[in-house]
């Protein structure tokens, strides 16, 4: 056992993240690209840190390897300690077989031995996924005010909203007497983050018990929570203030990207106070050719642009050629847009080929809709000259060149 600690948080990084489609193809959701020049679990990593908890075990499962290799020793994120630091633990073999995690809790479950090895008095749990700046601190300190079992940090959503959420039903100083699972008829709008601190004792004794259970989901939603709301335990809600957004989807990963374009954005990644940390790539500067527009853009080191950008995020190592326009739309690292092509409400993964000429997604103004879809193009695709990929559309395989007729 190492030196006791008072908490460590194990962040949940395993999920398939099927809702996006090609981009969790060959990695898991918490490593996909955001932002210009980070990964999405770089803001959970960069929380723990920036919050005062060391040891963080990470739990993979879901197509691990680019996920393993981003985090490595944890030293960007200061993780990289003697005693603590950053831990991956995925499913291994035991001496009576080896399980996929089944669910939430089961993940923890099965890493108890891991947790008592720091014999912590609060365990944060956490999700990989997630887009916030959260001091873990506060919450833990509003837990042990509160000499509370568990508390579930909730941000406040609209009514409307509310039916797609777990809501927290709490009395006036917080603590919660109801959970209800995404309700048709919501009783509050305390909409669960998926952040939850635990007293360590109690947890331990729940995940054992719904081990136990047969019929268990091996949920913290749909198990855990509440198994100890019916037996009475002290459960508190957290009230959070500030920018959260769940980036499961291709629609809300796509927002939350265009949200940093924004001049009152609420999540500043300019704070020195609050550093979002990322492994970044040894790259030389962007490179803007004299003839290039560019207009309320993030573009990130080692980029080449010399065609239009406009409202977009570029990673690093994207070649925009003269005469390409880019507007509202995501480049992820080492993509290039030939000449003459046009991208539009796209997201386009790594080392993707746009032809020249080529034509990704539409404008609302130039096909008389109202809202039209954001088109996806999985990574290494190739798009050959003239080839046009309509709105809305997911592709994942080489569009070949269109021949003059």
């Amino acid at each position: 056992m190492y030196r006791k600690m008072e908490s460590i948080a194990m962040l949940l990084a395993g999920g398939e993240g099927s809702r996006l489609g090609v981009l969790t193809k060959s990695r898991a959701k918490p490593a996909v690209p955001f932002g210009g020049k980070y990964r999405i679990i770089d803001f959970t990593l960069s929380n723990c840190i920036n919050s005062g908890i060391s040891t963080v075990g990470v739990l993979t499962q879901y197509q691990p390897l680019e996920l393993n290799e981003y985090i490595g020793n944890g030293q960007p994120w200061d993780l990289d300690r003697l005693e603590g630091g950053v831990h991956v633990l995925p499913p291994y073999q035991r001496r009576r077989g080896a399980d996929w995690y089944k669910g939430t809790a089961n993940a923890i479950y099965q890493n108890i031995s891991f947790i008592d090895r720091y014999n912590p008095d609060y365990v944060v749990i956490l999700s990989g996924d997630h887009i916030y700046k959260m001091d873990y601190s506060k919450m833990i300190d509003f837990h042990k005010q509160n000499n509370a079992d568990c508390t579930i940090s909730v941000i406040d959503v609209s009514m409307e909203e509310a039916s797609r959420f777990g809501i927290m039903n709490a009395n006036d100083d917080g603590r919660v007497y109801q959970f209800e699972e995404k309700p048709k008829k919501p009783k509050s709008t305390k909409a669960s983050m998926g952040v939850y601190t635990f007293t360590w004792k109690t947890l331990k004794h729940y995940l054992e018990l719904d081990e136990e259970t047969g019929n268990s989901q091996n949920d913290f939603g749909k198990d855990i929570i509440p198994a100890m709301l019916a037996n009475g335990e002290r459960m508190f809600a957290y009230p959070f203030e500030g920018y959260w957004k769940d980036v499961g989807t291709i629609d809300s990963l796509w927002e939350a990207n265009m949200d940093l374009l924004k001049p009152d954005c609420a999540i500043n990644l300019y704070d020195t106070s609050w550093k979002i940390y990322s492994r970044s790539p040894v790259v030389p500067p962007h490179f803007i050719g004299s003839n290039a527009k560019i207009a309320n853009s993030i573009i990130a080191e080692g980029c080449t642009i010399e065609g239009e950008i406009y409202n977009s995020v570029l990673f690093h190592g994207v070649h925009i050629a003269r005469g390409a326009v880019v507007r509202d739309s995501i480049i992820m690292p080492d993509a290039t847009i030939l000449e003459k092509a046009k991208v539009q409400k796209a997201v386009i993964a790594e080392d993707v080929e746009i032809g020249a000429e080529a034509l990704i997604g539409f404008r609302a103004d130039e096909i008389n809709k109202q809202s039209f879809g954001i088109t996806v193009i999985g990574d290494g695709v190739h798009i050959g000259r003239k080839s046009i990929v309509m709105e809305a559309t997911m592709l994942d395989s080489d569009l070949p060149e269109v021949k003059a007729v």
